[in-house]
């Protein structure tokens, strides 16, 4: 019988113990009227990176001290563009998970907030608020190259300075993630084998993100 704790909550008010950083850097802070953790690139990636070798789908994250192979993760996250964000950048912040040792692999599903459907952004990026990638073979660019059908994103109702809340449930090859209870984006099959590994916050290049009451299940086996 398994005997190894299935759930975990975080409130997310500071750093949890036993968190590491990768690329970022994290604070606490007060957003609207909300306790949460800010995270962000550092500034030594922010300004002197380059891009697919320091940032973009890259092991940017908060490595949190907790690890799955299947269940539901579950984020409050409001993320918007810094001072330093470039023309490209949408607020890009989520979750990645079974993120391996020494970050060589992990899956993720962020979010775009400057492509949500509350900001009407014009097409194709209305059908590109929500990512799913698989670090290091199939980033965003790869899927959107050899699936043009767009299955690895999905539009949803978000905007920058809003809450927003991210729900990933993980099952063997496949992953759904939801926003606010509703079901953005369904595969089937991912990009990646199933492995156990970590949670981490992940944020992209020109991002403020703030993360808050984090809620992870490891599915029972």
């Amino acid at each position: 019988m398994r005997t190894e704790q299935q759930h975990w909550s975080f409130d997310l008010a500071d750093l949890p113990t036993g968190a590491t950083l990768r690329s970022v850097r994290a604070t606490p802070a007060v957003v609207a009227g909300r306790r949460a953790l800010r995270v962000s690139l550092t500034d030594e990636v922010l300004l002197e990176g380059r891009p697919g070798i320091h940032y973009i789908d890259m092991p940017t994250f908060v490595r949190l001290p907790v690890a799955l192979t299947d269940g539901t993760v579950c984020v409050d996250i409001l993320a918007r563009p810094n001072a330093h964000a470039p023309d490209y950048a949408r607020g890009f912040a989520g979750l990645a998970y079974r993120i391996g040792e020494g970050d060589t692999r992990f899956e993720a599903v962020y979010l775009r907030p400057l492509n949500g459907l509350r900001t009407n952004p014009p097409a194709p990026r209305r059908q590109r608020a929500v990512q799913y990638f698989a670090y290091p073979d199939w980033r965003y660019e790869r899927l959107r190259a050899e699936y043009p059908d767009g299955r690895y994103e999905a539009a949803a109702d978000i905007g920058p300075d809003n809450w927003a809340t991210l729900r990933l449930d993980i099952a063997g090859r496949s992953v759904t993630a939801s926003v606010d209870g509703r079901v953005v984006l369904s595969i089937p099959e991912a990009k990646a084998d199933p492995m156990e590994g970590a949670i981490g916050l992940f944020v992209d290049i020109g991002t403020e993100a703030f993360f808050s009451n984090l809620r992870v299940s490891r599915a029972e086996t």
